[in-house]
């Protein structure tokens, strides 16, 4: 049975998305507890500048600027990790990618994008790494960063959520499957995080900035900060701990989505108000 890692310190974590956000906020409580690192990020010259602010600080770190979505790119990142590392003890998947819209104003472009980075981004980091992990026989831990839409998606952001369901399914098939090698595997959840996401996130329907200006007010509002979620993630792979939503939006659409899921509609409700005001 999978514990989790115990402690951080002196352990390799994987960590993607690692240039800005969750990824980045994660990278850096890592580093600030004395594990070492492997950073990936599709984004160079920030990625390079996060691996130089930490090493600054005596951190141990790999880095490669790589496309999760591209399996090439992910093996090689693995096989430089290897190579001038060891197997990782940890693998954070943070990459992730926001697309605005209902399922009617999304294309088809829009869905290969956010499943690409956000499902099958997971997919390719976990397939390079988890052979070694399992192969060194000491255990190990996975986060996979998801999100409260992983429990219940609102119709704004219909194909974002559908992948973070289809991660926390990912993250379930992968603790039963890993657990016999004493490998974690944890769904970490967080509501409305305070990140770039936003400023890259494709926006659909009628009027775009409006869209775009909502989602702002709740990030605003709810001043969920990227370093908050990094310390539940780091905690999730001490203890092993398999659902962790983070946030009173995600606990309370965690909560409704398992006892009382008619009355998930009337926190979307609330939520969209949120949101509107200015």
């Amino acid at each position: 049975m999978a514990r989790g890692l115990g402690h951080v310190q002196g352990r390799l974590a994987v960590v993607t998305g690692a240039a800005s956000g969750i990824g980045r906020a994660t990278a850096r409580e890592l580093a600030r507890r004395g594990a070492e690192l492997a950073l990936c990020d599709v984004d160079a010259e920030r990625l390079e500048r996060v691996a130089h602010e930490l090493m600054a600080r005596g951190a141990l770190v790999t880095f490669r600027t790589t496309d999760v979505t591209r399996v090439d790119e992910v093996e090689r990142f693995a096989a430089l990790t290897l190579a001038e590392r060891r197997a990782p003890d940890l693998l954070v998947n943070a990459a992730g990618v926001l697309v605005l819209g209902s399922f009617a104003q999304t294309t088809p472009d829009d869905w290969d994008h956010v499943i690409g980075v956000n499902l099958k981004g997971p997919v390719h980091v976990c397939r390079a790494f988890l052979p070694a992990m399992i192969a060194r026989g000491t255990g190990g831990a996975v986060v996979n960063v998801a999100s409260a839409s992983a429990f219940a998606t609102q119709s704004e952001i219909a194909a974002y959520g559908t992948t973070k369901h289809a991660l926390f399914g990912l993250t379930q098939a992968l603790a039963d499957e890993l657990g016999r090698h004493g490998i974690s595997v944890s769904a970490v959840c967080p509501g409305f995080v305070d990140t770039p996401i936003l400023e890259r996130a494709r926006v659909r329907g009628d009027d775009p900035e409006a869209s775009r200006r909502a989602a702002a007010n709740l990030l605003r509002r709810r001043r969920l900060s990227p370093e908050r979620v990094a310390e539940r993630i780091v905690r999730a792979a001490e203890r092993g701990i398999a659902v962790v939503p983070v946030g009173l939006e995600a606990r309370a659409l965690w909560l409704l989505s398992r006892f009382a899921p008619g009355r998930v509609p009337l926190l979307f409700g609330a939520l969209r108000r949120l949101g509107s005001r200015t």
